[in-house]
């Protein structure tokens, strides 16, 4: 939904992305946003050329915001990216001085300010105050923001942990800040990077901090797992929302002549994704292919054999199924005549329902009482 985003006489409209979404009652920004920039703006800080390290910013509302200064944005999401730069240029703004980071770069030397959204996932949290601690002056001005109803004393003990004194501003709008100094010489350091041993199998599993079922197999990929179609050599497949990759080493383990294709929109689960394959089957990287994407949107139409996939119905914190839909319609594009797109889901998000009217047909092959295996077929 574009959305009018009004701070200090500064009117931005700012959309998510991507922008066909379904649900448009859904906006770019939240009061979190709107309190970290407005604070900013009442401090000295704002009054001269600053260089501003941003985390998280999930559609750009903080950086459109300050695009005067040098910044750089750090993200695991190849899809906040797109909605950065989508925004930047819809507003007119200019993006010489806006550096795009994934969350496994290094960190520039010589900020002067971290603005901070507290991601959702609590490994990702921790990598990165970890990273900020480590590698940034303890001058540097901390200021993170979020849903006040999200900022619990766990969360503040993690900002003391890894970076120093933390203190908050009073609630408003719903939303708080957060301030750190960077001044706990004892500050908790860990290997982010978690591995464990696939059951039923001689692999292990590694996975970086913002990694999708990191601690351990989730039910729903072992259900899939059991539920996959028999794939011949040579065969194109896709493994759609891959995460760590544990759909596309399965695959391989039976068929190591498959093409195996690992997309996502996380950098962390692309890395995850490769680092397992290199670790585990070795003989078959020459044959994968690894690739951070907005679902299928670069991919060749009418190129692949079968796609793969368990969607996801959230983004962000908000629940939403039109990246399920763009999924379903991606692969639709993407599958030969005769190709099959193979999904599991929770059985009440009624997949068979959009899988039918996309592909004119599904087939429901396994059900449990908590998920549903579904394949369509391209006729």
């Amino acid at each position: 939904m574009i959305s009018p985003f009004i701070i200090n006489d500064k009117n931005l409209f700012l959309d998510r992305f991507p922008t066909g979404q379904v649900n448009r009652s859904l906006q770019a920004w939240d009061a979190a946003d709107e309190y970290i920039i407005s604070y900013l703006e009442q401090q000295p800080l704002s009054d001269s050329k600053q260089k501003i390290l941003i985390f998280n910013d999930n559609f750009g509302a903080i950086a459109c915001n300050l695009t005067e200064h040098q910044l750089y944005c750090v993200n695991d999401s190849f899809l906040s990216h797109q909605g950065i730069e989508l925004n930047i240029e819809q507003n007119g703004l200019s993006n010489e001085n806006i550096t795009l980071l994934t969350s496994l770069d290094e960190l520039p030397s010589d900020i002067n300010i971290v603005l901070y959204k507290i991601p959702k996932g609590k490994g990702l949290l921790c990598q990165q105050l970890s990273k900020i601690k480590q590698q940034l002056s303890k001058d540097v001005v901390f200021i993170a923001s979020d849903r006040a109803k999200e900022i619990h004393s766990s969360t503040l003990k993690l900002f003391e942990n890894y970076l120093g004194t933390t203190k908050t501003s009073l609630a408003v709008k719903k939303a708080r800040l957060v301030f750190c100094e960077l001044d706990n010489e004892q500050a908790t350091t860990a290997n982010f990077t978690t591995s464990w041993p696939l059951e039923n199998t001689d692999f292990t599993l590694h996975n970086h901090a913002n990694v999708y079922a990191r601690e351990k197999l989730d039910i729903g990929a072992r259900y899939f797992m059991e539920n996959l179609p028999t794939i011949a050599a040579n065969k194109q497949v896709i493994d759609l929302g891959c995460g760590n990759g544990v759909i596309g080493l399965h695959v391989l383990s039976k068929q190591p002549e498959a093409q195996v294709h690992f997309i996502d929109e996380s950098y962390m689960a692309i890395a995850s994704a490769k680092l397992n394959i290199t670790e585990n089957l070795p003989s078959t990287i020459e044959q994968c292919h690894f690739q951070v994407n907005d679902c299928l949107t670069s991919v060749e139409g009418g190129s692949v054999d079968f796609v793969l996939c368990n969607p996801p119905f959230h983004q962000q914190t908000a629940t939403t199924d039109h990246i399920a839909w763009q999924m379903f319609k991606d692969s639709h594009r993407v599958l030969k005549k005769g190709g099959e797109l193979r999904i599991i889901g929770n059985r009440q998000l009624g997949y068979h329902i959009k899988l039918k009217r996309i592909f004119g047909n599904q087939t429901l092959i396994a059900s449990n009482d908590k998920f549903v295996t579904i394949s369509a077929i391209k006729r």
